[in-house]
Parts: C-alpha cells; sequence; structure tokens
C-alpha cells in the first residue's frame, strides 16, 4: 500500500489540516444522514416521530433529500457507498 504525506507550512492552515483529517467524518455522517432518510423511504418510518408510519409529504421529501445528496455528491466525484 501507498503512503500519503501531507505538508501545511503554517498554522494558519489548522482549518485546512482539521479538514483533511476529519474526511472521513464527513462521510460517515453523510452516511449516517443518507440511512436514516432511508428509514423513511424504504420502511415507512416516520422522521418526527419513530413509531409512526410516515406521511406521504414525509416519503416525498425523504427521497427528495437522497437524491440531492447523491447529486452532490457526484458534483465532487464522492461516493457513499
Amino acid at each position: 500500500m501507498g503512503k500519503v504525506i501531507l505538508e501545511f507550512d503554517s498554522v494558519e492552515e489548522q482549518d485546512d489540516i482539521k479538514s483533511a483529517l476529519d474526511g472521513y467524518k464527513w462521510r460517515l455522517a453523510m452516511w449516517d444522514l443518507d440511512q436514516e432518510l432511508r428509514k423513511t423511504t424504504k420502511h415507512g418510518q416516520s422522521v418526527i416521530d419513530k413509531t409512526k408510519e410516515a406521511t406521504e409529504l414525509e416519503y416525498e421529501i425523504a427521497e427528495k433529500y437522497r437524491e440531492m445528496i447523491r447529486e452532490l455528491l457526484s458534483d465532487y466525484k464522492l461516493m457513499l457507498d
């Protein structure tokens, strides 16, 4: 396996360092969000009250947001799976 070396020259680049190191956390957060929306689109679970069935509006919104997530990730050449 190859090595990747990230170099940052100054304290001013601390935000860049944190972003570079936390990339996987962003991926996990997006995955978790998608899975929460999937509970509505696939299993019909309400977003507001998880003990109830989703309304048609909740289903439509969850489906739309799942599509938006995938479009945005695609624009950045990223994938969840």
